[in-house]
């Protein structure tokens, strides 16, 4: 099955984290933040995010890597599950993502939910998501 849709983001909080030390210092610093987005369409509820990134505001060049714990409906089935994603930009566009639902994480008419699935920002800053999945009857 597939579903898609768009999403906001309603809320991004950075969060402070303690490294071990002895901290390694890069030319690009690690963050940590929570995310709270909004989906509607095919993919329709709410997400929790932790998201870590390092990434050069200037530049627009960096990597993010987000544990999403989604609440809603994918097409007609109802419930909960966790996914996975991650991707590298240069600037502009998007490369070597990684997008992946997490087994055994879903609920409700999603339990048994397995799949994959992406991102996409369009020019005019629209986000779209979609997800590839079956889920065990």
């Amino acid at each position: 099955m597939r579903a898609s849709g768009t999403f906001k983001v309603e809320g991004f909080t950075p969060a402070e984290v303690r490294l071990p030390e002895p901290v390694v210092e890069t030319a690009v610093p690690v963050g940590v933040a929570t995310m709270r987005k909004r989906y509607e369409g095919e993919v329709a509820g709410a997400s929790a995010t932790l998201f870590t990134a390092a990434y050069d505001q200037s530049s627009g060049t960096g990597t993010y890597v987000a544990m999403e714990s989604f609440e809603g409906t994918l097409g007609e089935r109802s419930g909960s599950f966790n996914f996975a994603h991650s991707a590298t930009t240069l600037g502009e566009g998007r490369q070597a993502e990684f997008f992946v639902i997490v087994p055994g994480s879903g609920t409700g008419a999603l339990a048994g939910i397995r799949g994959a699935g992406g991102m996409a920002v369009d020019a005019d800053d629209t986000h779209r998501i979609w997800f590839e999945y079956e889920v065990a009857e």
